[in-house]
């Protein structure tokens, strides 16, 4: 058998496997929009644990880490910088809010802020914030996906049959099982792409430079200015404190706000069960210590890909593996795209129906969970569009979408922890926020001392959901009460 071929057998098993897991784990859950949102609130301490970790860590890690490494240096520090703050704040409010989700039945983010504080027209801001940043975060992976299988197979299967390939896997198992896939092939795929990292993060500098230590001190010697931080920026400069520091507040603030991670608090057994994941999170950054080798590997390699992005697929096809090693890294890469696209799917077809259409639109539960499945295919469809387009940074792309997800903070906490917010507050903060980080984003010449556009929107964002809930009438104690003291 040759190679290619060889290549292509081992990523069809791949996905073949995948498929299986994700049919087979839907067998257990309820046909429910529960079962399909929520996974019957039954999810142990194991799967929790890779479903946070892979669903966070995905293609933009696994290739737009490696080619923030090999293109900027230490700039790709940042990410590993907000991961382990970023779930902090998660100690106490996923537990809280998973208490809330078991008192009121909520499995969206936005129920839980309806519940709170009554609006139709809050939720749909919800909905329609969230799907605007996740398309793009969908259209990370697809593209990481077709990356991967053109550059191993040569361009025999050229990126946009690459990501349809892969993306069609998920839709048949997300439409399927909806979060029991989601939960089940995360930890199938987390475990693998962690293997396969750590293999490859160990092998390349011994190959290429006898070790990781001489690899640095020959980085440190010919291009020392990608060993100093903050690293550098898109253009090759030297990338400012102001945008470094800000990118990673930005990202540790929305991490856990995320509505596909923060709907997961919805699905864990009990309140220990959230906690124990968010004390063991941290362990999962060990992923990218590898992942950063690889990119800095290729730093000094006399040749180069075409974007920064395709680093790791180059040194890999340059490095005269046998194609069975080259078949399982592209599986690996598969695992990363996938174990976060199957989520943001599903978590964009639940949050749509569920915080959009619903509070409109009284629907049974069997049709529920029919425009769940049509929805997936459609923001599926949308995001694929995006992801032939040619040019993009992968993690450029997520960092744009920092700047709407870490809106949701100011309204969440004062959701579970301030009684005198009031819906007109929390509706004003988030229109203001996130219309201060969409014009920042539109016109990134204008922002003061290079900061992301997502922090400059909370600057606006708490102070108008401070005054405008002060200048309003206070809820009722009976109704506060059920969400402070939880």
């Amino acid at each position: 058998m040759d190679r290619p071929t060889l290549v292509g057998v081992i990523i069809f098993a791949y996905l073949a496997v995948t498929l299986g897991i994700g049919l087979a784990a839907g067998r257990r859950a309820t046909r429910s929009v529960q079962g399909f949102v929520a996974g019957d609130r039954g999810f142990g301490l194991v799967v929790m644990y890779f479903i946070t970790g892979a669903t966070v860590f995905s293609a933009f890690a696994f290739l737009g880490g490696p080619g923030w490494a090999y293109s900027r240096g230490a700039a790709a520090f940042y990410i590993l910088t907000y991961g382990v703050l970023g779930m902090a704040p998660w100690y106490a409010m996923g537990p809280r809010a998973a208490a809330l989700g078991r008192r009121h039945g909520f499995v969206t983010q936005a129920q839980l802020l309806r519940g709170r504080f009554p609006s139709r027209w809050l939720s749909l801001l919800m909905a329609v914030l969230t799907v605007a940043a996740f398309v793009p975060y969908v259209t990370i992976q697809m593209r990481g996906a077709g990356i991967v299988i053109e550059a191993v197979t040569d361009g025999a299967i050229p990126l946009w049959a690459g990501a349809a390939i892969a993306y069609g896997i998920v839709m048949l198992y997300v439409l399927s099982s909806g979060v029991a896939a989601v939960g089940w092939t995360n930890t199938f795929q987390g475990i693998f792409m962690v293997g396969i990292a750590w293999a490859l993060g160990i092998y390349l500098p011994h190959a290429l430079y006898g070790g990781v230590g001489p690899m640095f001190e020959r980085i440190l010697a010919e291009r020392p200015e990608l060993l100093t931080l903050p690293g550098l920026d898109g253009s090759g400069e030297p990338w400012s404190w102001g945008g470094y520091s800000t990118a990673i507040l930005v990202s540790a603030i929305g991490l856990s706000m995320w509505p596909h991670l923060f709907m997961k608090a919805f699905a864990a057994r009990d309140d220990a069960t959230m906690r124990r994941t968010v004390i063991l999170f941290p362990t999962f950054q060990l992923f990218l210590i590898p992942v950063f080798l690889i990119g800095f590997a290729g730093v000094l390699f006399p040749e180069s890909p075409g974007q920064a992005d395709f680093i790791l697929p180059f040194l890999i096809l340059r490095s005269d593996l046998p194609a069975l090693v080259v078949g399982l890294f592209c599986a690996g890469a598969l695992s990363a795209s996938m174990s976060t696209g199957d989520a943001l799917l599903h978590g964009a077809a639940s949050v749509t129906v569920e915080d959009g259409v619903h509070p409109f639109l009284k629907l049974s539960d069997a049709a529920q969970r029919a425009l769940m499945r049509v929805l997936v295919v459609v923001v599926g469809a949308v995001a694929y569009l995006f992801a032939l387009a040619e040019g993009i940074s992968l993690v450029d792309i997520l960092l744009a979408s920092y700047g709407i997800i870490c809106q949701f903070m100011p309204a969440l906490v004062a959701a579970m922890y301030w009684r005198r917010a009031t819906t007109a507050g929390v509706t004003a903060g988030l229109l203001a926020g996130a219309a201060v980080s969409v014009f920042f984003f539109l016109s990134p010449e204008l922002k003061p001392f290079d900061m992301h556009e997502g922090i400059l929107g909370l600057v606006v964002h708490i102070p108008v959901l401070l005054g405008v809930s002060l200048a309003g009438r206070a809820q009722p104690d009976e109704h506060v009460d059920d969400y402070i003291r939880v």
